[in-house]
């Protein structure tokens, strides 16, 4: 197994991240004000950032939606590759991280692209829905409660148009869920998430271990 993946350590997270462009200053102060916090482990890393965008650019998107938000980290990283008239709907429940959030997207000067909704994410998916929204967002971004998981990928799926991207966070679980010994709802809602995607015909699918397991899906 050993030539078929590299064992990524603290002092390889160093030079990759020396080795890439540095984060804006922005950034940076966000990800150590979130450190900070006890839930801290919520924030996606600063290599799935940058993915996004790059991702954003790439696929010239310009409308968006981010299902859990918490402090702001990935829809700032996906604002500002948006072009000026790029529009994310930014989905959450809790007043008191996004407060953190607006702060920052503010000082980035990508406040206007940005549409908090604070309400649970479903409520929010079906108005858009109802609204008729079918089919038009380019990419969704899934970082919220992992029971609901199933739930947001099916609204986010009639959300995103044909060779649209969604991509989900945490679906290793910090590898949980391929310990059998492991049975707690959020890692078994986890499992069957998984095993739903991989039998999912109707997108093109790729599973990466960046952060905490990044699964990619684009609609056919």
């Amino acid at each position: 197994m050993s030539g078929q993946y590299i064992p990524v350590d603290d002092a390889l997270v160093f030079y990759m991240r020396s080795m890439t462009h540095p984060e804006p200053d922005c950034m940076v102060r966000l990800r150590e004000e979130t450190s900070r916090d006890p839930r801290a482990i919520m924030q996606i890393t600063p290599e799935q950032g940058a993915l996004f965008t790059v991702l954003t650019h790439l696929g010239r998107f310009r409308r968006t939606i981010e299902i859990g938000v918490f402090t702001g980290y990935s829809s700032l990283a996906v604002a500002r590759a948006l072009p000026h008239d790029g529009k994310i709907i930014a989905c959450d429940i809790n007043e008191e991280w996004t407060s953190i959030a607006r702060r920052y997207w503010k000082e980035a000067g990508v406040e206007h692209k940005i549409d908090l909704r604070i309400a649970p994410a479903m409520n929010t998916l079906q108005d858009l829905i109802d609204d008729g929204q079918t089919g038009t967002f380019d990419f969704a971004f899934i970082d919220a409660d992992k029971a609901n998981y199933g739930h947001y990928y099916d609204a986010v799926f009639t959300l995103i148009r044909p060779g649209g991207l969604i991509a989900v966070d945490n679906v290793l679980w910090s590898g949980k869920v391929i310990d059998a010994t492991v049975t707690d709802p959020d890692t078994e809602a986890l499992r069957t998430f998984n095993k739903k995607l991989a039998q999912d015909s109707r997108v093109t699918l790729c599973m990466l271990t960046i952060g905490d397991g990044l699964t990619l899906a684009v609609k056919k």
